[in-house]
């Protein structure tokens, strides 16, 4: 179905390998189109509880191709606006998957490979694993990324690193926020199917919710607008389906339909 990409399920977990090992899966129009489509997708097939994100070969992402970047830079600007639209189309559609997303990083997440990492929602590092907003090395700015990586580490932090365009190692990632876990590179598979099955005990809608919840919650002062729209939610939520076979498991002490 894909050219570059390979996606491998077990069970609810479906597994989107970007699969151009030979160019350390560095983005070009196909891969963007097909990561865009492939995660809308996945996100809209119910027996798909779990998303994982990973790269064949050496690399997570080298982020964009520089043949490509090079040929978009001499297009016109209504074609190089196209390109850079679906680029910012496809981290969104990364980035608002109703479904939970892990980022399976090893090897460089440099770039786009970064913003790709910061757009999931978990970020999981093997030891190996090294990051890097680079463009400004190339007279560009990481701005499709931005959004994502700012959320991931916050201004004060991504200041330097958009500036220097410094690569850190999986335990700076770490310390300011942009992975969760850094594991050895052979417990990393492990280490990704185990948070898989820790997130298959939430049930969907309530996780696609939780995912709305923060993206509409974030930056926003704790108003009266606020307070209302949380205790609306929750109020919603309470009298669903899912928050009825919740509580009904719970008090039978027996796995939910969802888990079970």
């Amino acid at each position: 179905m894909y050219e570059t990409l390979d996606i491998v399920h077990d069970g609810a977990v479906a597994t989107v390998w970007m699969n151009r090992p030979e160019r350390h899966n560095a983005f070009d129009a196909r891969l963007i189109a097909e990561l865009t489509d492939a995660f809308a997708t996945l996100g809209a097939d119910a027996s798909v509880r779990v998303v994982v994100l990973g790269g064949r070969g050496k690399s997570f992402s080298a982020g964009a191709d520089i043949e490509w970047m090079k040929a978009a830079g001499e297009a016109s600007f209504d074609d190089n606006l196209a390109d850079a639209r679906r680029l910012a189309a496809m981290l969104r559609t990364i980035g608002e998957c109703p479904k939970p997303t892990i980022a399976r990083v090893h090897g460089a997440a440099l770039g786009g490979g970064m913003g790709l990492a910061a757009a999931c929602d978990v970020c999981l590092a093997a030891e190996t694993a090294s990051f890097a907003t680079s463009e400004v090395k190339f007279g560009l700015i990481p701005s499709a990324i931005g959004p994502w990586v700012l959320r991931a580490v916050g201004p004060r932090r991504a200041s330097r690193l958009f500036l220097s365009a410094e690569r850190i190692d999986a335990r700076r990632a770490e310390a300011i926020g942009l992975v969760h876990d850094v594991v050895a590179v052979d417990a990393l598979d492990a280490a990704v199917a185990g948070l898989a099955r820790t997130l298959l005990g939430g049930a969907p809608r309530a996780q696609a919710e939780a995912k709305r919840l923060i993206r509409d919650l974030s930056g926003r002062a704790i108003d009266d607008a606020v307070v209302e729209e949380t205790a609306v939610r929750i109020a919603s939520l309470r009298r669903g389906e899912e928050a009825r076979e919740g509580l009904s498991a719970f008090l039978a002490k027996r796995p939910p339909h969802w888990s079970a």
